[in-house]
């Protein structure tokens, strides 16, 4: 399906997704693997370009990740970043020493527009650092490109044989003209057209899901988020009512989600496909009654939505394929991508339930990032309110109320949370944040309304904004937004009479209360 492809090659680097992510950018297909990859996988998948990540060793400890010098003597252009730019110069004679001066931050730096990889970048540049050792000598071949007041090498190239090393960080947003680099990278070093877009996707998935399937049956857990969403649609486009999509409706879902949900994909909806809305509210409520410990809320709500799932599967019958809507990250959090640690265990990768009665898997959305699905879902034709929805967590509501979920804790935080997501948008800030929501702590304090003494709950907003959900900064919400907030949340939603917002970044928090 993919023409031409760049492959990151990940040596356990925190920024691995980010930099498939900014050659994607570009429009060129991208895909990570971990640096355990055999050569001979490598030359098979020929590809255009080959980039290899940060990552927290020294390359020449012993044990250290590395990659064999028949690497650089494919003919392919290699573009080392940090880690492995050091790796390349390591690799073939260079030398890397640890450094007197750690740099890390915004740095200044200095490049030789003579550089293909430089070109049209500002000849000094502002970049983001992040190393302990330096390289203190190039290998044969290399001329130096690029330097700051404390690193003699920030670039290094072999332009003949088409190798590039660059010390810092052109992925993240804190280099100023990191996309330009990478850029440079993949169309003027690499040669690549810049075919890989929305359009063309859609059209190659259909096809390729109408030979898969041919007349077989297909079924599919629909969340209403937009992974499951988007790859329902892209279902639905493709083989029509062949198509049977389950929505569990668990009771954890914010204000008036399942009606939402049933409205666009249900039979007033304008998509071709057989709708069930199963309302397990009570069911949910009743197997999570006095259960706080956070994992274990998880572990019953995953568990039972598996068991609603199956039953009704099983009311269909066998079928033919089971729709997910894994999409990339989650491959790569999973540990079946990249180098970097397994993150969390992913209910869409590898969780699948025992009693469905299927041949085979189909995950449409397997090789894409969230902006990616998001244009897709765009391309689709799907509400744009659907396509940028907040993202929301499996076990829904449940891991945002602290402490016991019942019915009523679900209804003010419901509430309050829909107060909080309409003045945001309100105020036109509902597209700039990562994300936003109410939560209910299971704090009780004292307060006074109408002259009267309360004893009620506090509700938690929390906004962040963040790239790759991996880290995240509070956001700053304007003062008088968070005023009316407060107020409204605290005079219509019953037994809330306190409003706190949490500035705390991950780390050390996380997004997520719970």
């Amino acid at each position: 399906m993919n023409k031409e492809m760049v492959i990151v090659i990940d040596f356990g680097g925190q920024y691995n997704q980010l930099v498939a992510r900014r050659v994607r950018e570009c429009n060129v297909y991208c895909e990570i693997y971990s640096y355990k990859i055999d050569i001979a996988k490598i030359r098979e998948m020929n590809p255009k370009g080959i980039i290899l990540t940060g990552g927290p060793n020294s390359c020449y400890e012993e044990g250290a990740p590395t990659y064999s010098k028949e690497l650089f003597e494919l003919g392919i252009p290699v573009l080392g970043l940090c880690y492995g730019a050091q790796l390349m110069q390591h690799a073939l004679g260079g030398r890397v020493e640890r450094a007197s001066v750690r740099e890390y931050g915004k740095t200044e730096v200095s490049v030789d527009n003579s550089s293909v990889l430089f070109g049209d970048v500002a000849p000094k540049t502002i970049c983001w650092m992040s190393h302990f050792d330096y390289i203190s000598k190039t290998a044969p071949g290399f001329k130096i490109t690029a330097t700051t007041a404390d690193c003699p090498v920030a670039a290094a190239e072999d332009a003949e044989k088409n190798l590039y090393a660059i010390q810092f960080h052109p992925e993240v947003l804190h280099t100023q003209e990191g996309t330009k680099m990478l850029s440079n990278f993949v169309y003027k070093v690499c040669g690549c057209a810049g075919d890989w877009r929305m359009d063309s996707f859609v059209e190659e998935s259909v096809k390729q899901i109408r030979e898969k399937v041919g007349n077989g049956k297909v079924l599919c857990a629909l969340s209403g988020g937009v992974d499951s969403s988007v790859a329902a649609v892209l279902l639905s486009k493709a083989i029509g009512n062949q198509l049977t999509c389950v929505f569990v409706d668990h009771g954890l879902l914010r204000k008036n989600e399942g009606d939402e949900v049933e409205t666009v994909f249900g039979p007033e909806g304008s998509y071709d496909l057989n709708f069930i809305r199963v309302n397990a509210q009570e069911r949910f409520y009743n197997k999570l009654a006095d259960v706080t410990e956070p994992e274990k809320k998880r572990k019953i709500i995953g568990e039972e939505f598996i068991r609603v799932f199956e039953e009704e599967a099983k009311k269909i019958g066998a079928v033919d394929f089971l729709v997910q809507g894994t999409i990339y990250p989650d491959v790569v959090e999973s540990g079946l991508g990249g180098e970097s640690a397994v993150i969390k265990s992913h209910h869409n990768v590898g969780g699948l339930p025992d009693c469905v009665d299927f041949k085979e898997i189909i995950e449409p959305l397997r090789n894409l990032f969230k902006d990616e699905v998001r244009k897709v879902g765009l391309e689709l034709g799907i509400p744009e309110k659907l396509v940028f929805r907040q993202p929301f967590p499996g076990p829904g509501l449940g891991i945002r109320i602290i402490g016991e979920v019942t019915g009523e804790k679900v209804k003010i935080v419901q509430d309050a949370d829909a107060i909080y997501r309409e003045e945001i948008a309100n105020a036109g800030l509902d597209r700039s944040i990562g994300q936003y929501f109410a939560a209910l702590t299971n704090m009780r304090s004292v307060g006074v309304m109408g002259d009267e003494r309360t004893y009620d709950y506090a509700i938690a907003l929390r906004a962040v904004n963040t790239i790759d959900f991996m880290t995240a900064e509070a956001a700053e919400i304007p003062w008088e937004v968070l005023q009316k907030v407060t107020s409204r949340i605290i005079n219509e939603v019953s037994h809330v009479n306190r409003v706190m917002y949490d500035v705390t970044s991950k780390p050390p928090g996380t997004i997520e209360f719970e």
